[in-house]
């Protein structure tokens, strides 16, 4: 039995259709004091996955994900998986300042004593999160979809990481591509002067694909974007796998020179062209 909560319910149904599974009806709605109200609308029995995203907003959805698996429980799930296609809260893995609150550890506790038996994610920010659990934890990457898809699109990218943390990402879809890799470093020239540049490569007249986990603010974008076009490659595709987007993100970003901006579904936006719908069902 598939379920699907209020943020990834589209998601739910493609999985549920390549796995020929039932995909149980559910009922989600606030109260008008802003309360959340959950019911099943269907038997219970044996193993029940739940997929849920828990982006924005994040405190409902992830309300929502923890009332579910909890209410599955009570109705007799013998098991509960967790598919959390992006979890949310999930870049605050440690205390950065002192008092802090490690919010993705806390969710981890939160997700477990709800009564999930498993967790299934897609491209975890940082990869200590899956240490936070006791339960078995499956991480799926979402990067082999998107080479999939840019194979479609060009015929000599080059594959460029917006900072050295997004470099295992490029490297993972330029292997797949058999092209050429490199990533954007930071160069101080003097004490009051730091620059960004291409690490090695020369991109003039390149398809460059920029690729990262996250697209947020889009900041980090832009500045790649600019100094690509500034050492004049020949266009600009950037590709994620959540595409969080805050307010006028994309506008920033096409503002900037870029030519294409491809996500996948783990989270819904206009940019969400692939869908790990067949990546979740190959892990089910």
């Amino acid at each position: 039995m598939i379920i699907g909560c209020s943020a990834s319910q589209k998601l739910a149904a493609k999985v549920a259709d390549l796995l020929d599974d039932h995909l149980c009806p559910v009922e989600t709605r606030k109260f008008p004091d802003g309360e959340r109200y959950i019911r099943v609308k269907g038997d219970v029995q044996g193993e029940v996955t739940v997929i849920q995203s828990t982006g924005h907003p994040q405190d409902e959805n992830l309300m929502e994900l923890l009332f579910m698996i909890k209410n599955l429980r009570d109705l007799g799930a013998e098991r509960v998986r967790a598919v959390i296609p992006y979890f949310g809260y999930g870049r605050q893995e440690r205390r950065f300042k002192s008092g802090e609150a490690v919010s993705a550890r806390i969710v981890a506790e939160l997700i477990e004593a709800a009564g999930a038996d498993e967790l299934v994610t897609v491209n975890l920010h940082e990869n200590c999160l899956s240490e936070f659990f006791s339960i078995p934890v499956r991480e799926l990457s979402a990067m082999p979809l998107i080479a999939d898809h840019i194979s479609g699109l060009l015929d000599d990218p080059v594959v460029i990481a917006p900072d050295r943390g997004a470099l295992g990402h490029a490297r993972e879809v330029s292997g797949i591509l058999g092209c050429e890799c490199d990533y954007m470093e930071k160069v101080r020239l003097s004490p009051e002067v730091v620059e960004t540049r291409v690490k090695d490569l020369d991109v003039a007249g390149m398809d460059a694909v920029v690729v990262d986990d996250i697209i947020s603010t889009g900041g980090t974008i832009v500045n790649a974007a600019g100094i690509l076009r500034e050492n004049q490659a020949s266009s600009i595709t950037v590709c994620c796998v959540h595409p969080v987007l805050v307010e006028d993100a994309l506008i920033k970003i096409f503002s900037a020179g870029v030519d294409d901006v491809i996500a996948t579904d783990t989270l819904t936006s206009e940019v969400s062209d692939i869908s790990v719908a067949p990546l979740i069902a190959g892990a089910l």
